[in-house]
């Protein structure tokens, strides 16, 4: 009953890192950004980044993100992701280690595309 129990209890918290939306960071279009106050990080795979670059982004995957830590400037973020799994643990990972995320911009098809339907701008 007690493994049970940790183990509905391990469920539970890999379930939301990884799919329960990360509050208060918001989707935003990269044309409407102030890329003076901001940065851009790509935490696409480097295989679909490379078919589809963003100009001026810094491109770490999340699975890089321990060894290519000390990359990542100490300002505001704006990460570019493909999926909300990226977005919800690229966030969280990012906010633990105390960088503070702004927003986000979604890439499907190789186009810069507007947020998804279940999230409002």
């Amino acid at each position: 009953m007690v493994y049970l129990i940790l183990a509905l209890i391990a469920v539970a918290t890999i379930s939301y890192k990884r799919y329960f939306p990360v509050l208060g960071v918001k989707c935003h279009p990269l044309s409407e950004l102030d890329l003076s106050q901001i940065e851009i990080l790509d935490v696409r795979d480097y295989n679909e980044s490379y078919k589809n670059p963003i100009d001026g982004a810094i491109n770490i995957p999340i699975s890089y993100f321990k060894r290519n830590m000390h990359e990542i400037p100490h300002k505001e973020l704006h990460l570019v992701v493909s999926s909300l799994l990226e977005k919800n643990i690229g966030i969280r990972t990012l906010q633990k280690k105390g960088f503070r995320v702004v927003g986000y911009t979604f890439v499907r098809n190789h186009e810069l595309n507007k947020c998804p339907l279940e999230i409002h701008c």
